[in-house]
């Protein structure tokens, strides 16, 4: 007799239930928009660049979800690989294309080692690997830091002044990219009524989707897969389970580090000391909005999550000094949303959890009753 807790027939408030934090940022969106006073061109402009910058890097939080890892804090660890790729692609002087390719390959090593140490910890940590991520960003926010500010110059050749701060050694606390500035946008974009349409970035992103349909049919991905579903019945049909997690984490965060190459040629400049501490929050955010759960998360979640979140973050500003006459009113509400869509997925996924184990316990006390009374 099977224990698990037969699903409902998909009722309404079933699926709106389920999809209860899409439906409030498009009643949000839908409520901002006209207050804005944005032209429909400016927005779906804007949505349209957002979609080619933020895109992959959201992407990539699909392999630790299959695993069964949750939402993988520590992507922000490809995102520092990524940058400390393009200081060096940016002191060696190297730039458009060419220096995207560079920023790229230098970025994976970088991301293999961290994302291999990271695996390494989250399997000691198994059931708490959410927070433990998020514990493992800040430990090596640390080092980066150390990296940058001291050593860079003295042990770590940089060779081009304007990248070191006036004493010397460390990095300065902006770094321009003007010279690599959206040159994968620009390549082969096309204009339409006035909205550009950066066709090679969405190439880039839609072969990326590719590789995750096909990835999810090869047998690393089917294990992957039974990982995220039981882990002991992974384990007896002979998956090595904890290396297969780790390899969740690697290809987090590689991918994450190629992702955040993509999004900072797009900025024109990176924030040395900050560029990373943000993008795990925004993507995992962008992730939930758009129907994504602790533990499923598809394609289409990603796309929506970057269109609804993105919208909300176009629009608030300007809804917010439309309405009281102060802009960062609307500053503060998508700070708000941010970390209060992140708690109310995380809320929803646990009493879901919860509500589950106390059904199986039910229907486990049923069976052992009629087991009694025979």
């Amino acid at each position: 007799m099977s224990l698990k807790p037969k699903k409902q027939g998909g009722g309404f408030l079933e699926q709106l239930q389920d999809n209860s934090v899409p439906i409030m940022f498009i009643l949000i969106c839908a409520i901002c928009i006209p207050i804005s006073g944005f032209s429909p061109g400016y927005l779906v402009n804007e949505i349209m660049t957002r979609l080619g910058r933020n895109a992959f890097l959201i992407l990539c939080l699909i392999f630790p979800i299959m695993a069964g890892m949750g939402l993988n804090f520590a992507m922000t660890l490809g995102a520092m690989a990524a940058e400390i790729a393009l200081i060096f692609t940016a002191d060696w002087q190297v730039w458009g294309i060419p220096g995207i390719i560079l920023a790229m390959i230098l970025s994976i090593p970088i991301s293999i080692l961290l994302g291999a140490f990271c695996g390494q910890i989250l399997n000691r940590a198994r059931g708490r690997e959410m927070i433990t991520s998020y514990m493992i960003a800040f430990f090596m926010d640390g080092l980066y830091q150390l990296l940058v500010l001291f050593m860079m110059g003295p042990v770590i050749p940089i060779l081009h002044f304007s990248l070191r701060l006036p004493r010397g050694y460390g990095i300065r606390n902006t770094v321009s990219l003007l010279h690599m500035r959206q040159s994968l946008d620009n390549l082969g974009a096309i204009h339409i009524g006035g909205v550009k349409i950066p066709v090679l970035t969405l190439a880039v992103i839609a072969v990326f989707c590719l590789f995750i349909v096909w990835f999810r049919k090869t047998k690393l991905g089917q294990d992957m897969r039974a990982v995220g579903q039981n882990i002991d019945v992974a384990r007896d049909a002979g998956i090595k389970v904890e290396r297969t997690r780790i390899i969740a984490i690697v290809m987090s965060t590689v991918f994450a580090g190629l992702g955040m190459v993509i999004y900072l040629q797009n900025m024109g400049n990176i924030s040395t000391y900050s560029s990373h501490k943000q993008i795990g929050m925004f993507c995992i955010a962008a992730l939930l909005v758009g129907g994504a759960s602790v533990d499923r998360a598809s394609i289409g979640n990603v796309f929506l999550g970057v269109i609804l979140f993105h919208t909300m973050f176009i629009v608030a500003p300007a809804t917010g000094a439309k309405i009281t006459g102060d802009s960062m009113i609307g500053e503060y509400f998508r700070v708000f949303a941010s970390y209060g869509v992140i708690t109310i997925a995380l809320v929803m996924y646990e009493t879901k959890k919860r509500m589950a184990k106390g059904k199986i316990g039910q229907r486990l006390q049923l069976a052992q009753g009629k087991e009694e009374r025979q």
